[in-house]
């Protein structure tokens, strides 16, 4: 995979503007436009209140009261078609856009704008009745039928022309309709599948792997295929990930998974290129970091990001996980957060518990307030068939007020009143980062290394937790792609990425050079490019940078072990690397029990006007908690970085800085219990006017708008 960075990303936008990309007349079905260029830098200007609309289930006759109710609730936006594939094409090659004309013209009547979705998710039975080669097949060969969604192979040539099609025929006949602001590629891209195992994908595998080394003596010196007779004379011979006895080798389990992950994100570019030929609005696609793309190759194909989260109260914290990661996925543009329950989410065989009252105003409120334009919902009007019925909506099925009804009134309340606030300020940099490798993703799904109950199963929860303890301790902090450029950070936190690449080290060393303390957590560098065991040395070219020998890298799960970083004590787990320190290099963390006592397994080099911070194991126990914060706030502090405020749990402040050059924080309670946090001295309420002294009271589910000096 090529470099991404976000500074490429912003460089490309910037590059679009000056260029000035093609613009044609609203309506228009003149020529095409020009496919290459991006849509221009976009801004709505104004918060987004929408939700997802789908005329083609109800009655014409219901679509006039829809839309006054939706005026009503300050509904500005919805969003359609993304399941529409059948209405739109009944029959190959026989296309019919008047329902959503018809609906679309009334909308704009009415002031509400349109996100148009291509329908790529659902494809017609006409695309795989008596075609299960056009069909996904998962590791086990089980072919998906028709009747869900994702059903369908993306590899396979027929689906691929079948899908630019009817987007081509979209972007032409409603493309430039007055009310379209935006695009969707698809809906929730492999949400429900992960690799695909069909005859398509795996001859595209091979032309992957062929690409990827040229030749195949390179793949089995990289790979080490002699490793039970597993050499091969062709890339034909190299098989799928699908079903054996015990397991693939590691190399070949993680290649797969990248090279389905990359293959989903270049046909969301294919995507991006069809609808470029009649329209330049732009473009966006409803992700979450449980799907099976490469999340940072995608947005490519993408203008500005957005996300789906259906957390319940309790999860709040994944909110603002996942708006930092999306807010800082293409800098310099806004994130939507495309779905969301009004009060429960459910599918058939489960839902979630429901909202409090006052939980989703507070939901919409830090969205917002963390540099999101648009809080939407699922679904306008509750579904009356299909796989999700008991799921929440606006409207029940029988066209009445929702338990959530009231609830999204709140939520336009309150976008009313930080409206203002918010156009007029923007969000302060964050100094912290954590790093999200797409990589590091499928090696380990591949190779699990922590296998201790209670430590998060998956790779984003490790990076979710990292984020967590900061957002806890009251840092301002983003998530940032494995090939982000690192300006305007101060201390850069990388948990569990196995593979540290020679572009990713240098970056990070120019980043430390410049005054940057660089955290690098455990199990960072233990693996190779190719998921194997370096063999130079245990960290690979990290140990060198850092100046250290690591002696073990060993499991310290159930063993006991404990050791004491910064004057702090505690059972460590998981992996370890426990290393020994050169000239310059200094011990911060020493084993102190168990197997490698007297290792250091934190350490500390300076190089240049800043610092590298091996951790080279979690820790673990009731003191878990104390050690990571510990850790935290000393290289925070190292790095100039101050604590917005002493925050308790549930307390989130987003700081701004209005047109003036004014600090405004927005504060806000994520739980139903009353907090109260400490401010600096000089503090007022925007809206009132009234001094606040030094200390904020906050109700259940509130926020408040303030504006403080001398931070």
């Amino acid at each position: 995979m090529s470099s991404i960075s976000r500074r490429g990303l912003f460089s490309l936008a910037g590059k679009s503007a000056a260029l000035g990309a093609v613009s044609l007349p609203l309506g228009s079905l003149a020529g095409p436009v020009n496919a290459a260029e991006p849509a221009p830098y976009y801004r709505q200007n104004k918060l987004i209140h929408g939700v997802a609309y789908y005329p083609e289930l109800w009655p014409d006759a219901d679509i006039d009261a829809d839309i006054a109710e939706m005026q009503s609730l300050g509904i500005n936006v919805v969003r359609m078609a993304e399941f529409a594939w059948s209405t739109m094409e009944p029959t190959q090659g026989n296309f019919d856009f008047s329902v959503f004309k018809n609906v679309m013209d009334k909308m704009h009547a009415a002031g509400i704008q349109v996100v148009l979705c291509t329908p790529t998710a659902t494809p017609p039975v006409w695309l795989t009745h008596g075609h299960p080669e056009r069909c996904h097949k998962n590791d086990k060969g089980e072919i998906m039928s028709h009747g869900a969604r994702q059903h369908a192979s993306y590899e396979h040539p027929a689906v691929r022309k079948a899908c630019f099609t009817i987007i081509e025929r979209m972007s032409r006949e409603l493309g430039r309709h007055p009310s379209v602001i935006a695009w969707q590629l698809d809906n929730e891209m492999k949400a429900h599948v992960s690799e695909d195992y069909s005859d398509a994908a795996i001859a595209n595998w091979h032309k992957w792997l062929k690409k990827r080394f040229k030749h195949i003596d390179a793949l089995n010196k990289a790979w080490g295929t002699h490793i039970w007779s597993q050499y091969y004379t062709a890339f034909e011979q190299v098989p799928a990930s699908v079903t054996t006895p015990f397991l693939h080798n590691a190399s070949l389990i993680t290649a797969y998974k990248m090279f389905c992950r990359e293959s989903v994100a270049d046909f969301m570019v294919a995507q991006r290129d069809s609808i470029r030929k009649y329209s330049d609005l732009p473009i966006t696609h409803n992700d979450n970091p449980a799907f099976n793309i490469h999340h940072e190759r995608s947005m490519l194909a993408q203008d500005f990001a957005s996300y789906d989260a259906y957390p319940t109260a309790a999860q709040w914290s994944a909110l603002a996980f996942r708006s930092d990661l999306y807010r800082a996925a293409i800098p310099g543009k806004p994130f939507w957060l495309m779905e969301t329950s009004v009060a429960h989410n459910g599918w058939l065989g489960n839902h979630q518990p429901m909202h409090p009252e006052g939980f989703l105003a507070a939901e919409a409120s830090l969205i917002y307030a963390l540099g999101g334009e648009g809080f939407c919902y699922w679904l306008w009007r509750q579904q009356r068939t299909g796989a999700e019925l008991p799921h929440s909506a606006v409207k029940s099925a029988w066209n009445a007020p929702s338990i959530g009804y009231g609830e999204v009134k709140k939520v336009a309340a309150a976008k009313d009143r930080l409206e203002p606030i918010l156009l007029d300020t923007t969000l302060d940099a964050p100094p912290i980062a954590i790093t999200y490798s797409d990589h590091a993703r499928a090696m380990i799904e591949t190779e699990g290394l922590d296998k201790r109950s209670g430590f998060p199963s998956r790779y984003r929860g490790v990076i979710e937790m990292w984020h967590k303890q900061v957002l806890d301790l009251g840092y301002h902090r983003e998530v940032r792609f494995e090939n982000a450029e690192l300006d305007g950070l101060k201390l850069l936190i990388t948990p569990a990425m196995p593979y540290v690449s020679d572009s990713f080290l240098l970056r990070a060393k120019d980043f430390i050079e410049q005054g940057g303390v660089w955290i690098a957590g455990p199990v960072t560098g233990t693996r190779g490019k190719e998921h194997t065991v370096p063999t130079d040395a245990g960290l690979g070219l990290l140990e060198k940078l850092a100046g250290v020998t690591t002696q073990y890298v060993m499991p310290l799960t159930g063993t006991g072990a404990t050791g004491e970083l910064l004057g702090v004590s505690s059972e460590l787990s998981g992996w370890c690397a426990a290393m020994t320190a050169h000239e310059g290099t200094q011990v911060v963390g020493t084993l102190t029990a168990g197997r490698g006592k007297g290792l250091a397994f934190v350490t500390e080099r300076r190089i240049g006007k800043g610092k590298l911070v091996l951790l080279g194991a979690m820790p673990h126990g009731d003191n878990k908690d104390g050690m990571l914060n510990t850790l935290i706030h000393h290289y925070a502090g190292e790095a100039g970085i101050s604590r917005l405020a002493d925050t308790p749990s549930g307390v989130v402040i987003v700081p701004r800085t209005n047109n003036r050059g004014q600090k405004i924080w927005i504060v806000l309670n994520m739980l139903a219990d009353k907090r109260s946090v400490s401010l600096p001295k000089e503090a007022i309420d925007v809206f009132t006017g009234k001094s606040l002294g030094g200390t904020l009271s906050l109700d259940g589910y509130t926020q408040h708008v303030i504006q403080v000096t001398g931070v």
